[in-house]
């Protein structure tokens, strides 16, 4: 994109299905947000010769008006900086045509906001800057690590997508939780419904609730110390909701530890976990074009270590 000069931009179909304002996040690169929702409300964003909403989702051949976005040296400096940054951190399992598979560190947001400039997705498309269309195809919590898959294409996002609301893609988690779970090692099926709510201060939480969103979690006890303060479980996803193995865990009363939002404190000031005990390690899902079985596993972190994980 020419930051000097207003620039057309016809939308291709790998890009059509996106909000205008994750397109241009996408395309002008260390931009501050608010200078980009401010150019849309302003009307100096058009679309086919028409004032447009940030929440507008783009048709291929729409005619887009993009008007000159500087980016200050020190920030497009900053930026580069940290998506390099973020880029060494993340380890990709696989990548071709249609799909990236990476494996995420812990710390690490999958996307900017919420005071994080910016996340995997950010750093992804700025060390692929000739990339059409790269987007998350499912979501991992900062603190979370492990498998994260993304889409390079339109069409295998919304394959992989249509997988996940049947229930075909298979994820699991190690989670480290308070106590002894399930003593007689059996998986444990857990339902409770959630509810997202927030805080005064506008964080965003999730508690059970009635009126919550149906929620199924499988969990099953792998090891626990003689002291029995302590279990490794592996948590597979029924469903996808916020923070769901987190709640769920904690609702069961074994809460994950390292868990600054669910968790226990005064437990974890006697076993002082260095982070978030769980990571997504194993996923399996159909490869998006040529519809067959793909299965990746990302080994435990370094954390993990001390509670026999592998």
């Amino acid at each position: 994109m020419d930051s000097n000069s207003v620039s057309q931009h016809i939308v291709l179909f790998e890009e059509a299905g996106q909000r205008l304002d994750n397109f241009l996040f996408r395309i002008a690169k260390g931009v501050p947000k608010t200078h980009i929702y401010r150019v849309i409300r302003s009307g100096e964003v058009r679309v086919n010769k028409k004032r447009a909403d940030a929440s507008q989702k783009l048709v291929e051949g729409d005619v887009l008006r993009i008007p000159p976005m500087r980016v200050a040296e020190s920030t497009q400096a900053q930026s580069s900086y940290l998506s390099r940054k973020i880029s060494e951190d993340i380890q990709i399992l696989h990548e071709d045509e249609h799909l990236i598979v990476v494996n995420k560190p812990s710390g690490v947001a999958v996307h900017g906001g919420s005071g994080v400039s910016l996340g995997v997705i950010e750093a992804m498309r700025a060390q692929r800057p000739q990339a059409k269309f790269l987007e998350l195809v499912h979501r991992l919590d900062r603190d979370t690590s492990g498998l994260l898959l993304l889409a390079k294409k339109r069409s295998a996002l919304v394959h992989l997508h249509e997988q996940i609301r049947l229930g075909a893609v298979d994820k699991r988690y190690w989670a480290v939780v308070h106590g002894e779970f399930s003593p007689d090692s059996r998986a444990k099926s857990i339902k409770f419904p959630l509810l997202k709510f927030n805080l005064p201060n506008g964080e965003r939480r999730v508690r059970v609730s009635a009126e919550g969103q149906a929620s199924h979690t499988i969990v099953k006890s792998l090891r626990t110390d003689e002291q029995k303060s302590w279990t490794l479980v592996e948590a597979q996803l029924k469903t996808g909701r916020t923070h769901q193995i987190r709640v769920h865990l904690q609702h069961s009363g074994h809460p994950i530890l390292g868990d600054d939002k669910y968790g226990d404190v005064a437990l974890d000031k006697i076993l002082r976990p260095k982070r978030l005990m769980l990571h997504a390690h194993r996923i399996v899902f159909l490869h998006p074009a040529r519809e067959e079985k793909m299965m990746f596993i990302a080994k435990a972190p370094a954390e993990f270590s001390g509670y026999s994980v592998e």
